[in-house]
């Protein structure tokens, strides 16, 4: 098979009507961050039956089409034995993997960020490959502030993403390309939309000048809502119309599926928010759909706990979240389901 039927194949088994992606990379800082909240010591077994329990949720596969994974994960085994990424292949869920290594400051323009990794690249994704891995995912991350994003962390990080995803194609994985406008902050919906369109914009002509097939990749942007200090929330209609309008204005139709981060919002906030993008566009040019961490699996975790015992109500609570975004990814989602 040659590496453009390989990235096609890959395309064809993530992008499915009803279903998206789960975000499950969280790096060792953040799960332990999460875990902390519940009681939960985070320790390689700890993650590990957290992992394989959420993975092995029954029907989990008739919502979601890849799980993003972290570095560790991909050599965990499940608890019968099974390497993860195995695992979920046998229950024709993608595997795929995160890596980029982490935000640091960017020189010379305070306040913004820049994500270190591309060195060695090539190399490691030609590993993570041979482990299992058919898609990869890189995160650079845009405060907004007075000055924020800068001209030079524009054009910086869009170069980064375009490397990055530039490298993946060459070595037969499927990039997500993950720009990340914060949701920190008290700014209002309309300097939100003008930041995410100035990304955006810079991210495809980056990734044109790089070559990057679009095609053959896929696109994890934010959702145009006001930041999390600002006095008034944004209804998911007002949500749906500013985000639909600046995808219009920067991503081409050539992009296969738009799978949004949930980026800070609840559970039910990014569902409600994901659907109104699906019921309002009636023959979009490309799939609207999720890829979506916490909004994921807060409930498994909170339900879980750390428990053995309670695996089966973290299933369920899991299994719930997955169903109610894969209706959002048709359009078909209403707050009354989350009482059913």
């Amino acid at each position: 098979m040659s590496i453009e039927d390989e990235l096609q194949s890959t395309i064809d088994d993530l992008v499915q009507e009803g279903k998206g992606i789960l975000a499950a990379d969280e790096s060792q800082p953040t799960i332990a961050k999460r875990f902390a909240q519940y009681g939960i010591e985070s320790t390689p077994e700890s993650r590990r039956a957290y992992r394989s329990l959420l993975f092995s949720t029954p029907g989990m596969e008739d919502s979601i089409s890849g799980v993003i994974l972290y570095e560790e994960t991909l050599l965990q085994r499940d608890d019968r034995d099974r390497l993860i990424p195995e695992m979920l292949s046998a229950r024709h869920v993608v595997p795929g993997i995160k890596v980029d290594r982490g935000t640091v400051a960017l020189a010379n323009s305070p306040g913004d960020k820049i994500t270190e990794g591309l060195d060695g690249l090539a190399g490691r994704l030609d590993a993570y490959k041979a482990q299992g891995a058919r898609f990869a995912k890189w995160r650079e991350v845009y405060a907004i502030g007075e000055r924020n994003p800068s001209p030079l962390a524009l054009e910086a990080n869009a170069e980064t993403l375009a490397r990055y995803a530039a490298i993946c194609q060459e070595a037969g994985l499927v990039p997500i390309v993950e720009p990340e406008v914060l949701i920190d902050g008290d700014h209002d919906m309309k300097r939100c939309f003008e930041a995410t369109e100035s990304v955006l914009h810079a991210v495809f002509h980056a990734l044109c000048r790089h070559g990057v097939v679009l095609e053959h990749m896929l696109l994890k942007p934010s959702m145009v809502l006001p930041g999390k200090n600002h006095p008034q929330k944004a209804a998911p209609g007002q949500v749906a119309e500013a985000t639909i309008r600046v995808l219009r204005r920067t991503v081409p139709a050539a992009v296969p599926s738009i799978n949004f981060l949930s980026g800070g919002q609840g559970p039910e906030e990014a569902t409600a928010n994901l659907n109104a993008m699906n019921a309002m566009l009636s023959d979009p040019p490309w799939a609207i759909s999720f890829s979506y961490g916490r909004a994921l699996q807060q409930p498994a975790l909170a339900a879980w706990a750390g428990r053995s015992e309670n695996g089966g109500e973290m299933q369920k609570r899991f299994l719930e979240r997955a169903r109610l975004n894969g209706l959002a990814r048709r359009g078909e989602y209403a707050r009354e389901m989350e009482n059913e």
